[in-house]
Formats: structure tokens, sequence, C-alpha cells
């Protein structure tokens, strides 16, 4: 993160996901919005709404971000319902709710986009197709295994 990207729990009040949800939908994104941030809104978004309100809100709005950035193509389906998802599943696993500083602390790997969570999920190849870009694609890897019959095997 650069110096002048402010850190991802100061897109707005921690206690307010609701605003940031809100400043997000209207444009407002500190810096150059990095990857960290991006979970930073998913979280607020899947804490504050029905997963599935989460998932299209969340879509629309980031689609809007890019395009009105001049970068329509850099919207990925697969992506970022992907870690809706995941972000989804780990507030659920905790048990109760809990802050963005707690979700962060406990869940490195989402924060990391180069290595992180969805490379136990996903081959490159996938995430680098069209049709993952244009819709949501079910992970093709299982977790530890590189092997297409475990892959099938986790999944069926």
């Amino acid at each position: 993160m650069s110096a002048a990207s402010p850190p991802p729990h100061a897109l707005a009040p921690l206690s307010d996901a609701a605003r940031l949800v809100s400043d997000f939908e209207q444009g407002r994104v500190p810096g150059d919005f990095h990857h960290a941030d991006h979970v930073r809104v998913a979280f607020a978004y899947v804490s504050e709404l029905p997963l599935l309100d989460a998932i299209a809100k969340f879509s629309a709005a980031l689609r809007r971000f890019a395009t009105g950035r001049g970068k329509p193509n850099l919207y990925h389906q697969t992506i970022t319902w992907a870690y809706l998802l995941i972000i989804a599943e780990r507030i659920a696993r905790a048990g109760s709710p809990h802050s963005w500083e707690d979700f962060a602390a406990n869940n490195p790997d989402v924060l990391m986009w180069k290595g992180g969570v969805l490379d136990r999920h996903y081959k490159k190849s996938t995430l680098d197709s069209d049709l993952a870009k244009k819709v949501f694609v079910l992970p093709d890897r299982a977790p530890g295994s590189t092997s297409p019959a475990a892959s099938l095997r986790a999944w069926s």
C-alpha cells in the first residue's frame, strides 16, 4: 500500500458499515482502492445486508466504480462473488458478529491478493478465462490439491 493510501479501516468509521456502503455506492473511495480496501467494503456489505442483496448491490456498485474510472473490463464476477461468499462464510463460522479489525486479524488470507484464498480454490487458467469474468464459476480446485480428479471429488 502506498504512503498516500489510507489503511483499509480508514474508509469510514469502523462502527458505521452502513456509511461505508453508502459512500461506496456513491463512488467515494480512498486513494487507489487496493485489494484490502475492496475486502473492507465487501465486509461492510455482507455485514449490513442479506447475502444475495450484498452480492447484487456490491457487484453493481463495483461495476459502476470501474466504469466511472474508465476501466469497465476490470470487473470480474467470479472473483467478486467468491470473495463475498468467503467473507460471509468466515463471518458465520466466527459464530458472533465481530468488527472489521477482528475479521481482518483472523482472515489474513482474504486480505492477500497474490497467494491469497482464491489460489486454494481456483486454477489460474479458470480465473483468467473470459467465462469467469462474465459469470460466477464454481471452484475447480480442491483445497490442498491441484489434481482435477481430487477437485471433482471435493465438489461433488
